[in-house]
């Protein structure tokens, strides 16, 4: 059931150019500027539903809820990949490139 209201986001100057970097960066992976964007967009003064950044960014309504919920609770290294259970690594990359 969805969240009757978003929650509100306040960044800080260093956060938004922090984000703003990450948007901009031609090495950042599509996942987290997708973040970014998302954070940033739920930030503006228009205070946007989920559903109308979801419609502007092309992307989930879930999605969205997910991602500023995550930043809300722990700011910028929320929007990072959470660590994944799984089978451990069988050889470390440093040996497969020390093979003839």
């Amino acid at each position: 059931m969805p969240t009757p209201h978003a929650l509100p986001l306040c960044l800080s100057d260093e956060q938004r150019r922090h984000l703003l970097r990450l948007v901009r960066a031609h090495s950042t992976p599509q996942t987290l500027a997708l973040r970014a964007r998302i954070v940033l967009r739920a930030s503006d003064d228009d205070q946007p539903t989920n559903l109308r950044i979801a419609d502007e960014l092309d992307c989930d309504n879930d999605t969205v809820s997910c991602w500023r919920r995550r930043f809300a609770r722990g700011g910028l290294a929320a929007l990072q990949d959470a660590p994944r259970s799984g089978r451990p690594r069988a050889f470390s990359p440093s040996a497969a490139s020390s093979c003839p």
